[in-house]
């Protein structure tokens, strides 16, 4: 008889309570730092107090992965019942996450505990750990159930679009003429996630529902493309715009499942509040 398989992802996965209850999997945070006090991303802090916080020191937070000892205390009492766990995290290119869970994998028995880079951020991660949990269900084994997810790793689509470049400004992650360019043209970048990193995309101008408009044209098209199981809308304290694209995805491609999901506080310091994006697995 196989063993059972209990499924891990992280906080960057951004997938809702409800979801994350139903399919039994088990969240393991990142931390997020302001000043010199650390907070578990999702546990201790919320977006909506990390954006608070950002106003009131004018600095950003420091994001960082959960250290060895996090994975191995979250896996081995599992370990211990006879599972075996697959993990899913955030791309090994934007964090340590990964490598951190592989350092912890290794000090199970071989064959126990599996990582699998989602090569993503957010729910890119989610739509990965969320067919992992699917098939667990199913019975199916842990090495098979990577074997089924590996190929599906570069057919998720993940796309965002931002309402302000500061975020990524103060991260390091944009330069100063850049932001100023932006802010003056008021253009809002579409951010891609390629070969497991960022990339800026198109460049967007205009009122907010021509921005989305656009966003959508070029992130989806026609659709022909589009799995229609399941479709991830994820924001930043953007419920409006994610409900008018979430909208826009059920007139236009009818989808099985349309998932509205807020942003956790580690994804939200990189993006900034008014981000939202749409993250599909390829056809």
């Amino acid at each position: 008889m196989d063993k059972r398989v209990k499924v891990f992802t992280d906080s960057t996965a951004d997938l809702p309570s409800e979801q994350l209850e139903a399919l039994d999997i088990s969240v393991i945070p990142l931390y997020v730092t302001m000043g010199d006090k650390s907070y578990r991303d999702g546990v201790d802090i919320t977006t909506q107090q990390l954006y608070k916080m950002v106003d009131e020191l004018q600095s950003l937070p420091k994001t960082a992965a959960p250290p060895v000892e996090d994975f191995i205390a979250a896996f081995k009492p599992w370990v211990d019942q006879g599972y075996d766990v697959v993990y899913v995290g955030i791309s090994s290119k934007l964090s340590a996450t990964v490598q951190n869970a592989m350092v912890a994998a290794s000090e199970f028995e071989p064959g126990r505990v599996y990582v699998v880079d989602s090569q993503n951020l957010s729910t890119g991660i989610g739509l990965l750990a969320v067919k992992a949990a699917e098939l667990a269900m199913q019975g199916i084994s842990a090495e098979e159930i990577v074997e089924k997810l590996t190929p599906l790793i570069p057919r998720v689509r993940t796309s965002f679009v931002i309402n302000t470049l500061k975020y990524l400004h103060m991260g390091g992650r944009c330069t100063s003429l850049q932001l100023i360019a932006s802010t003056m043209l008021k253009i809002k970048p579409q951010i891609v996630v390629k070969d497991g990193g960022m990339v800026v995309g198109e460049k967007f101008r205009g009122k907010d529902k021509k921005v989305l408009d656009a966003f959508y044209e070029v992130h989806v098209g026609d659709g022909r493309n589009v799995d229609l199981e399941r479709i991830f809308v994820t924001h930043s304290d953007y419920q409006e715009g994610a409900e008018y694209l979430a909208e826009k995805l059920k007139s236009h491609l009818n989808p099985k499942e349309v998932c509205i999901t807020s942003a956790g506080a580690v994804i939200s310091s990189h993006c900034g509040p008014g981000t939202v994006g749409i993250l599909y697995l390829e056809r």
